[in-house]
């Protein structure tokens, strides 16, 4: 992107205006997701035609980028609904909460290890909401209300961000952004990531059972932690790549030998406000045709073909082969921003997309459920029924969200806010900030990698102009757009989806939101640190 428009307080408070209106809707007014989205989109459509003199041409290419990107996430969203039905619909759900409450019956512990470990481990490898998808309808099936259910892999896999999905963030950054010492820039990412997910484990335990439960979960939650995010840290200087990946499924063995410990197989002591009634018994059709095994093997699945289509290099290079983009004009605006030409946008390997090993997934739990008679007559059509009847609202949501996203890019909004922060701020006020406009970024964009990319050079360059370190800033700026996943609209529409509450997207942001904003806040003194 080349200019922007003129920073002055009035464009600023333009530029804005369609997110104060997206978040009031969605916390004063309990709008929906859908509604608000469409709401901000066409007010930023009236600021980029009105104030920042953006074209039909330039507002038709943003808003068809912006459709493509929500494809690429709609990949994810409709087959994880798909799989959600379908083990539903099986009983699965119910033969798996049966037996982990075998296995211990603190639900405080259980919580913690679905919710903050198996979360940042999917987030590890296969991310893009999967995590979320995944995660909450199983708190919902161990007895967490729906929305702690969302809340809490919201905030618990945030910090798996930046180096997860085998890295795909970072090496974003690395496209757009030359750095010297890219080695200083991943330990000071990871350094400041070890607070967020420090942070999550204490607050999950919070929001379970307050000062009983965090007294409780105290030695499980430094115990993880120190392998999570110190494990991140160290593995950052040696790969990257798989720095996230390692120490999650070092931490996913730890919490299932933790869970075992006479300690805490124990009922908690305590009672939770987030625990709906009390245990269920198994439906008599599953006794002797569905095991805990069985009932889990879709997900066993999924984490065994995402592995192997992205780590074993012979079927990642053939899978890798066929992409799908689509090549856009250069557009521009009537102050002189420009977007450069785009031969091959957003072009992805749908074969290495989760959204497929989503569907592969699905395709398994499908045959094994059915040929365990755990299907009753019209089973498929209430499963297709339910998914479209969740899917169509998300899919408004953040087909809404990502073209107003993509307007505020094209116009030239995002950059008018992020440099009119660095304009009114010093050296190290600019350094505590940064990575809350790599948090801008990630909310607009619902995507990591999509905040380094659009933020990632501006801040490089702003860090220079300030005479900054652009290493400590491109780790706070991939910090920032990390924890920013707690936030973004399109996974908080997939958790409330899959947590059986759509339409509930603010209440979700509500809690999230100011988890997100107390992290920053940590993260920015921790970047000062650095300087």
């Amino acid at each position: 992107m080349q200019g922007a428009p003129p920073v002055t307080l009035v464009n600023w408070l333009l530029a804005f205006l369609p997110l104060a209106v997206l978040i009031v809707l969605l916390l004063v007014f309990k709008w929906t997701a859908a509604q608000a989205g469409s709401a901000g989109f066409f007010v930023a459509l009236a600021v980029a035609r009105l104030v920042f003199q953006s074209g039909l041409e330039t507002v038709s290419i943003a808003t068809a980028k912006g459709i493509w990107d929500g494809i690429f996430i709609l990949y994810v969203v409709w087959p994880a609904l798909l799989l959600y039905q379908v083990n539903e619909r099986a009983g699965a759900f119910d033969v798996f909460r049966e037996t982990v409450e075998g296995f211990t019956k603190s639900r405080l512990i259980l919580v913690l290890a679905f919710g903050w470990v198996f979360a940042s481990f999917l987030q590890s490898v296969a991310g893009f909401g999967t995590p979320i998808a995944i995660v909450a309808p199983l708190l919902v099936e161990i007895g967490v209300a729906p929305i702690p259910a969302v809340v809490i892999p919201l905030i618990g896999q945030a910090w798996a961000n930046m180096f997860g999905t085998l890295g795909v963030p970072w090496l974003a950054l690395l496209k757009v952004v030359s750095l010297q010492d890219p080695s200083q820039a991943a330990f000071v990412g990871a350094a400041l990531l070890w607070l967020p997910n420090a942070f999550a484990g204490v607050v999950i335990a919070w929001i379970y059972g307050r000062t009983r439960g965090l007294v409780r979960a105290l030695p499980v939650i430094a115990t993880i932690s120190l392998i999570q995010g110190g494990g991140q840290l160290l593995l950052s200087q040696v790969d990257p790549v798989i720095s996230n990946f390692v120490p999650n499924t070092v931490a996913l063995f730890l919490v299932l030998g933790l869970v075992l410990l006479p300690a805490y197989r124990e009922e908690d002591a305590f009672k939770s406000e987030i625990l709906t009634g009390g245990e269920s018994q198994l439906p008599p059709r599953l006794r002797g045709r569905l095991g805990f095994g069985a009932s889990i093997l879709p997900y066993l699945v999924l984490v065994g073909v995402s592995l192997l289509a992205l780590l074993v290099p012979a079927a990642s290079d053939l899978l890798g082969r066929l992409t799908v983009g689509f090549p856009f004009p250069e557009s521009r605006t009537g102050l002189g921003v420009v977007v450069e030409a785009a031969p091959d946008y957003g072009a992805f390997a749908p074969f290495q997309h989760p959204g497929t090993f989503l569907l592969v997934a699905t395709a398994f739990a499908y045959v094994l459920f059915r040929k365990r008679g755990l299907f009753e007559p019209g089973a498929e059509r209430q499963v297709l029924r339910a998914t479209t009847k969740n899917a169509l609202p998300a899919s408004v949501a953040i087909l809404a969200f990502l073209t107003l996203s993509k307007l505020m890019d094209h116009s030239g909004m995002i950059s008018l806010l992020a440099n009119g922060l660095a304009a009114v701020s010093p050296a190290p006020v600019y350094a505590f900030l940064s990575n809350l406009i790599g948090a801008l970024g990630g909310f607009m964009t619902s995507s990591t990698t999509a905040s380094n990319i659009l933020l990632g050079p501006l801040q490089a360059g702003t860090a220079r102009a300030l005479a900054l370190s652009t290493s400590v800033v491109m780790g706070a700026q991939s910090a920032g757009a990390a924890i920013a996943d707690a936030i973004s609209p399109a996974n908080i529409v997939l958790g409330t989806g899959t947590a059986g509450v759509p339409g509930r997207e603010g209440e979700v942001l509500k809690y999230t939101l100011v988890w997100v904003l107390v992290t920053a806040a940590l993260i920015g003194a921790g970047t000062l640190m650095f300087l």
